[in-house]
């Protein structure tokens, strides 16, 4: 493996400790770009149960979907965005963001239901957590994931 360099923002033999570092809070949101705000749409809300909540007047299209505190920003691909998608493939090992469900198994059926095909079925983390990963309408990687049941 390639090792990889200093990004240029950091000052060469800059002590990092100098200064207390920037206390993160949470992850305030996700944002992705997408093609389609209808499939979107029913993919966030109607497949994994999220709301659409309101979102600012940009002057580009886009969605906000909301679980709990967790946001995912959407914007429709234009010229002046990146591109929708990342082509993640079946690599569950890549980038992708994980949405905490109830139950895995059970978002499995329903994932099955609904015939979204899965990226990689349940299965057991060897901290007992069960995972599955499929791909939103844009290719994007979901986990859905569980914590592993109480002893």
């Amino acid at each position: 493996m390639k090792a990889m360099s200093k990004p240029p923002y950091f000052k060469v033999n800059h002590p990092m400790t100098e200064a207390a570092p920037i206390r993160v809070q949470s992850l305030d949101h996700v944002t992705i770009v997408v093609k389609d705000l209808a499939a979107t749409r029913r993919f966030y809300v109607e497949a994994l149960g999220m709301d659409e909540v309101a979102r600012p007047n940009f002057s580009f299209a886009g969605q906000w979907f909301q679980a709990g505190a967790t946001l995912i920003h959407t914007i429709l691909e234009f010229e002046g965005s990146g591109p929708a998608g990342l082509g993640g493939g079946a690599n569950t090992r890549g980038h992708h963001f994980a949405f905490l469900v109830e139950d895995a198994h059970e978002a499995a059926r329903r994932i099955e239901a609904l015939g979204i095909p899965f990226v990689s079925p349940p299965k057991q983390r060897p901290d007992g957590a069960v995972q599955l990963f499929l791909h939103d309408p844009d290719g994007h990687l979901v986990e859905l994931c569980s914590v592993a049941n109480a002893p």
